[in-house]
């Protein structure tokens, strides 16, 4: 199913940003919100897993509620998984598209990786804070 992937910065990930590589960023960062209404049409509950895809890449993401989304779209925090999937694109101006992307959203029952597993698929090498 189609979607409207929003991103942005949430107070949890400001108050953490100083450990990007600690557990409560990255399981910020690796969080789809999303309207209950979509939730129930896609057939995922709370704390489920989902396939986030753009023409660039595909994330596996944990699904949480949120009536603060509108339906048909979904907030994805800035960070690796957000940065993963949006399309490198900048209209000459040097900024992605970090609003208004479209993306493809199914039930998934695989795993959510770490952010160093995917970096790591990208060619990153893991390195210790």
């Amino acid at each position: 199913m189609n979607f409207v992937m929003n991103t942005g910065r949430t107070i949890t990930q400001g108050r953490h940003i100083e450990s990007k590589g600690g557990k409560t960023y990255s399981e910020e960062t690796s969080t789809c919100r999303m309207h209950p209404f979509d939730m129930m049409e896609i057939g995922v509950d709370e704390g489920d897993h989902v396939a986030v895809s753009t023409s660039s890449g595909r994330v596996v993401l944990k699904v949480t509620a949120s009536e603060d989304v509108r339906e048909g779209t979904v907030f994805v925090p800035y960070g690796p998984f957000a940065n993963h999937i949006t399309p490198p694109g900048t209209h000459a101006c040097g900024m992605p598209d970090y609003k208004g992307v479209l993306v493809a959203i199914e039930a998934t029952d695989e795993r959510r990786r770490s952010a160093w597993e995917l970096m790591e698929t990208l060619g990153g090498v893991r390195y210790e804070d």
